[in-house]
This record gives C-alpha cells, structure tokens and sequence, in this order.
C-alpha cells in the first residue's frame, strides 16, 4: 500500500508525507529544527503527535503517488509556515 499521510504537532502544525511501503512508524523527513524551534524543553518531555492516511492506493505509480503528496500539501497549506513544516513545494 502507498499512502500520503499528515502528521499533526501538539502546537497545531502539520506535515504532509508520502510512504512507498506504509511503515508505521516512518513520520517523514522534515526539517527537525523547524520543528524543535517551536517546543521549549519542557513541552518536549511529554510530545504526541498524530499520523492520519490522507489517501492511500494498491495501484498507484511513485510517480502518481508524489503527485498526490505534491496536491495534498498545497491543500492542507502544510508548505506555509504559519500552519505546517513542509518547505516544498514553494507556496504560490
């Protein structure tokens, strides 16, 4: 199963990531002092995140599968700064 999935922070911020083989516990590869930027020390000692399957498809190609992420992104508005972490693609 490929999938696209959001990540959501306890600050509100999300991420929006694509997974080739649906590992549960792969969150992406965002920028982590993005991320650490926004917690101090002491909301860092209890942390949870969320991780939600925005789409998923048997069938699709990568390629098909990067497309979709690349749409996701712009639709939840992950790539602005005020509301997620990803910094791809730029926002228009």
């Amino acid at each position: 199963m490929k999938v696209v999935y959001k990540v959501t922070y306890p600050n509100g911020k999300i991420y929006v990531g694509m997974d080739l083989t649906d590992t549960v516990n792969y969150l992406g590869t965002m920028d982590s002092s993005l991320i650490a930027a926004d917690f101090t020390r002491e909301q860092r000692r209890d942390f949870t995140i969320r991780k939600e399957i925005l789409w998923e498809s048997e069938t699709a190609t990568d390629s098909e599968v990067r497309q979709r992420e690349v749409e996701l992104i712009r639709e939840h508005r992950a790539n602005d700064p005020a509301v997620g972490y990803n910094r791809w693609p730029k926002p228009r």
